[in-house]
């Protein structure tokens, strides 16, 4: 069901294996042990064509490995833990084998009193807020992103979902503990918080939230905000809108305003995407008009294959001229 493709990867990705096909290698009294990976390969194009190679190559497309395991600790309270490694699976990378760690944390989890996290774990504000968006095996998602000042030595607290209320929390401690003068920042301990509201009732879906998109993490030191809903006009279409604004900082720069409008479509095996941007940056008076579109298909339970097109209009803000990036490719879920 086109719902459970488009909105579910912000309610359950967290704090289970959450893909169907996840093996499962210990259950007993309790307490559980789940095994799921994915291989994905795919051919690529397209993309920036200034003095640089743009044509087709052979190349995986997010492949990982990841452990989930759990407890009952009383009728309750669930304990929790999970351990995402990526692989890069292709030639260019095979003496380093796994290329990251994606994911490595554990938590407790009530039906009462909510859930709490800590550790290496996605953005909640991409999760819970602008997931709706994130329909796409690669490119095209022009909101936020699953490491946005997230990914490590963070808390975090997701509450119970109340009349269609659901509230989430979490906080990233950037640390120079170890480090030499030279290599310090000179602003000690930074912490960035992140947190939103997601309210649904019946097809509507409505979320809001923000992010501190400090410099330490990558952004420019302004907070972030974002809105988004949805609607499902049936179990086969639905429709998406966006927002997502961040302040011009004197020294970083970095503002923007980012509105988005997409829909999904799903028959069958098939499941179409399609989404368009309009991205204006602060103090400048250029803008991107960026659209993707997409269709996957299910050959089966463990197998899909996709094609994807997206044009990120960088073309409009440089004058390096980019063709429209393309992919197409297949993933075996185990």
């Amino acid at each position: 069901m086109l719902k459970k493709t488009t909105l579910a990867l912000a309610v359950s990705g967290l704090l289970a294996a959450s893909a169907a096909q996840a093996a499962t290698v210990y259950d007993q009294d309790g307490t559980d042990l789940e095994i799921y990976g994915r291989i994905a390969m795919g051919i690529e194009g397209g993309g920036e064509k200034d003095g640089v190679d743009n044509g087709e190559e052979f190349r995986n497309v997010g492949s990982r490995l990841r452990i989930t395991a759990g407890h009952q600790i009383t009728s309750d309270l669930r304990g929790f833990a999970r351990v995402e490694w990526r692989f890069t699976g292709d030639e260019r990378n095979q003496d380093s084998g796994f290329d990251e760690v994606r994911n490595s944390y554990l938590g407790l989890e009530s039906q009462q009193f909510g859930t709490f996290m800590a550790g290496n774990y996605d953005s909640f504000y991409d999760d819970y807020v602008t997931s709706p968006f994130d329909v796409y095996v690669e490119d095209g998602y022009e909101l936020a992103g699953g490491g946005l000042q997230a990914r490590g030595d963070s808390l975090g607290y997701i509450s119970p979902e109340v009349n269609g209320f659901q509230a989430v929390f979490s906080a990233k401690h950037f640390s120079e503990r170890g480090f030499t003068p030279a290599e310090q920042s000179g602003e000690g301990s930074v912490i960035a918080t992140q947190g939103g509201v997601v309210y649904a009732t019946g097809p509507a879906r409505f979320a809001l939230g923000y992010v501190e998109d400090t410099v330490r993490g990558g952004g420019n030191g302004e907070n972030r905000f974002g809105a988004t809903a949805t609607y499902d006009f049936s179990d086969a279409v639905s429709a998406r809108l966006g927002y997502e604004t961040r302040d011009d900082n004197e020294t970083f720069g970095g503002g923007f305003d980012t509105a988005g409008v997409g829909g999904s479509f799903a028959t069958g095996a098939w499941n179409f995407h399609l989404d368009y941007y309009n991205i204006e940056p602060d103090n400048s008076s250029d803008s991107r008009n960026a659209w993707a579109a997409a269709a996957h298909y299910d050959i089966s339970n463990n197998m899909d294959v996709f094609v994807e097109l997206n044009d990120a209009d960088q073309d409009a803000i440089s004058d390096v001229e980019y063709d429209v990036y393309y992919i197409a490719g297949v993933r075996y879920h185990f």
